[in-house]
């Protein structure tokens, strides 16, 4: 079982840039394919993005295909996920968990406490 946590979430404005990471522990994620999710208020979680175990591929929801980037770096257990262009759309908790194969749904039921993403306009 691994535990993750989410950091690197603030408040900006519309156009800026935030960096999220989500450290594992537990367990090495070497070989396990990585999301991000998010959920905004009185919405439901949904998927970002996902990168598969090797780093040869990467999903994206269309709407921030070009804006985010998604990367790892299995050596610090850790997940990022760059934001560039950033839109008040954006505003919501991001989490991250691992996905069952090279599906964009979650592994685990449990979620970390995330982190928070305000978007200005």
């Amino acid at each position: 079982q691994v535990a993750l946590v989410e950091s690197g979430g603030g408040s900006v404005q519309a156009g800026g840039s935030l960096r999220l990471s989500c450290v594992a522990t537990g367990r090495t994620i070497e070989y396990l394919s990585m999301g991000w999710f998010r959920q905004a208020p009185g919405k439901e979680r949904e998927f970002v993005a996902r990168i598969e175990w090797n780093s040869d591929v990467t999903d994206y929801i269309e709407s921030v295909l070009g804006r985010f980037t998604i990367s790892r770096d299995d050596a610090k257990r850790t997940v990022y996920l760059q934001m560039n262009g950033l839109e008040p759309e954006d505003t919501a908790v991001y989490y991250c968990n691992v996905l069952r194969g090279r599906t964009r749904n979650p592994l685990y039921d449990y979620w970390g406490q995330g982190t928070q993403v305000t978007v200005s306009s």
